[in-house]
């Protein structure tokens, strides 16, 4: 299958270039959704990563994005072609030399505090609406699918989780939650959906693995998972969601600050975002409960430690 796929990667390519492949291999490890091959000439050394033909419209955005981001400052390998061959969605880019920002030598605190930098510019990004789809590349639009309960805004997504905070909640059952935080979460969903939030272009996926060191310790971002939502707190949630978890990728205490440093986020600003990251954790066990019974558990487990999190102070005042 692996085989197949390499040389699938050097057919698209060497089509692409009109050159003799002279090498070609995958690279492992460091990617989950896509299959990641380099494939050289004798000019050229290009990365191609492939999907399931459905992912198409996934690396139009990437490549929108990357675009967009690369006019603000934000560096990251150049988009050569998009396209489908035989059943397989394919992205080529530029290859960049470099290490893997998990495995280079320089500090983490400085490719952090750069990431930071990354966010805040890639934040300022000129977009429209809400959502993880780009309807209107010329205009930046993006958007949600309306689903059972929710018209796809922002103000339909918090309202469908307010409306399901019942005492019949399948999550009381799961034990994530008691029929009284209950009703506690349920005031702070209401705030957030009277806050005043910005909207703004998120990575998506901000974490060491997804950085490459070039030889001038530039650091290089990679394979975005797009969405415009609330900013900063999509990604600063993004990050502690992932150390909550204790992901291999995640920052720890020193990293984090240094990205909130290089962004200059304030605790003002911030205030809110474990409610937020509570919001979506609900909302990521509802698709699970009615989609893929398989994650049931372990995305109820960390709904339940946000929820202790987010209720902790609380519960000592008390």
């Amino acid at each position: 299958m692996l085989e197949a796929l390499v040389k699938q990667a050097a057919r698209i390519a060497g089509d692409y270039l009109k050159e003799q492949v002279v090498a070609s291999y995958p690279i492992t490890g460091k990617g989950i959704s896509n299959q990641v091959c380099v494939v050289e000439t004798e000019l050229h050394k290009v990365v191609v990563r492939m999907n399931d033909k459905d992912a198409f419209s996934s690396y139009g955005k990437e490549k929108w994005c990357m675009e967009q981001a690369a006019a603000v400052g934000v560096r990251g390998p150049e988009v050569l072609s998009i396209g489908i061959d035989d059943e397989t969605a394919y992205m080529i880019q530029a290859f960049v030399e470099g290490d893997n920002g998990a495995d280079s030598t320089i500090p983490k605190t400085l490719i952090w505090r750069k990431l930071g930098e990354y966010a805040k510019l890639i934040h300022s990004i000129q977009v429209k609406g809400y959502g993880e789809n780009l309807i209107d590349p010329i205009h930046g639009e993006f958007q949600s699918p309306p689903h059972a309960g929710s018209d796809g805004s922002w103000l339909g997504y918090v309202q469908h989780n307010i409306n399901k905070l019942t005492e019949r909640d399948r999550l009381i059952e799961l034990g994530v939650l008691t029929l009284m935080e209950s009703q506690s979460i349920k005031q702070r969903f209401e705030n957030i959906k009277r806050a005043p939030f910005r909207f703004g272009l998120n990575h998506g996926d901000i974490s060491l693995k997804n950085t490459i060191v070039d030889e001038a310790n530039q650091v290089i971002l990679l394979d975005w998972n797009a969405a415009v939502s609330v900013v900063p707190h999509a990604t600063v949630a993004q990050l502690m969601h992932y150390r909550i978890l204790g992901l291999e990728e995640s920052a720890n205490d020193e990293e984090f600050k240094a990205f909130i440093d290089g962004y200059g986020i304030s605790d003002r600003d911030i205030s809110d975002v474990m409610d937020f990251l509570l919001l979506k954790a609900f909302d990521n066990l509802r698709w699970a409960i009615d989609r893929r019974p398989d994650l049931i558990e372990p995305f109820a487990a960390f709904a339940k430690q946000v929820v202790n999190l987010v209720l902790a102070p609380q519960t000592s005042q008390g």
